[in-house]
């Protein structure tokens, strides 16, 4: 018996556009002022400086905008950090850009989004709503927007972190942050039932703190769901840390052994650690 076809995650265009026009323009003025240092400093994604994360981010937005992907100097495919195709396409625009100048490089990224950001804009709603091939597998073309929104935003953290600049409250708050937990959130049924094992019948509260605070509830009956609340019911399992920390640990950033203090749990511990142990589901 074949399993019922997922539903396609219908989103506001308005509210996505918001978040991903936004978090672009937060990449450009970090990273405007920076000097040769700082454009080479090495981000936690093996291999890459921050030159490479902003190459990528245009050579993404290019190929959206049917750009062809270039070829590159040697077999990708092979470097220890590429794990799948999509890495493969990753990988050849980051390697085509690090002859080009910073300079140019951000004035190529300004270009980019700008032809991208009237691009959306125009774009109908029917189109906006069709099924089309993302990063999470078939869904609406809003969704992968946010699958955008999510890539871009966790980049602009990569290059914070590279570089000793963690975003304060006002930098942190805003449409793209929201939309980024959202899209997390999306997958946590998956990560808390398959990859952290939670038992059927199990319900867990990832309760986020800080200034991106929000609890994200997870049933697991035969697989894990998120919900809005358990009903009248208390969770079995409760698992507490910084938004931006849990973000930055599915993202698979750091490693939890650096931060394990910083997590805490209630109810049945042993499932949550497993969940926070196989938090990183990231691609």
């Amino acid at each position: 018996m074949s399993s019922p076809p997922r539903p396609v995650t219908t989103l506001d265009k308005p509210a996505v556009l918001a978040g991903l026009f936004e978090v672009w323009r937060n990449l450009d003025t970090l990273v405007s002022g920076f000097g040769d240092e700082q454009w080479q400093a090495q981000t936690s994604l093996p291999g890459w400086s921050v030159h490479d994360v902003v190459a990528h981010i245009w050579g993404t937005e290019s190929m959206l905008q049917g750009v062809d992907t270039p070829e590159a100097d040697l077999d990708v495919s092979t470097l220890e950090h590429v794990r799948n195709d999509i890495g493969v396409l990753n990988e050849r625009w980051v390697r085509r850009m690090r002859s080009v100048p910073p300079a140019e490089l951000l004035e190529r990224f300004r270009a980019t989004t700008a032809d991208r950001r009237k691009a959306l804009s125009d774009m109908s709603n029917s189109a906006w709503n069709e099924v089309t091939a993302t990063p999470a597998g078939p869904d609406s073309y809003g969704r992968f927007m946010r699958v955008r929104v999510f890539d871009c935003w966790m980049h602009e953290h990569d290059i914070r972190d590279a570089v000793g600049r963690p975003a304060g409250t006002s930098e942190l708050v805003g449409p793209a942050s929201e939309l980024a937990l959202d899209e997390m959130a999306a997958s946590m049924g998956f990560v808390v039932g398959k990859l952290g094992g939670a038992p059927d019948g199990a319900r867990v509260s990832i309760e986020l703190a800080g200034p991106l605070g929000r609890t994200i509830n997870v049933a697991v009956e035969g697989r894990g769901r998120v919900v809005d609340d358990f009903g009248d019911a208390d969770p079995t399992t409760t698992i507490r840390l910084d938004a931006l920390l849990f973000s930055r640990l599915a993202g698979g950033r750091v490693p939890l052994a650096q931060h394990a203090d910083a997590v805490s749990y209630g109810g049945d511990e042993a499932v949550g650690r497993r969940i926070v142990e196989h938090l990183n589901y990231v691609i």
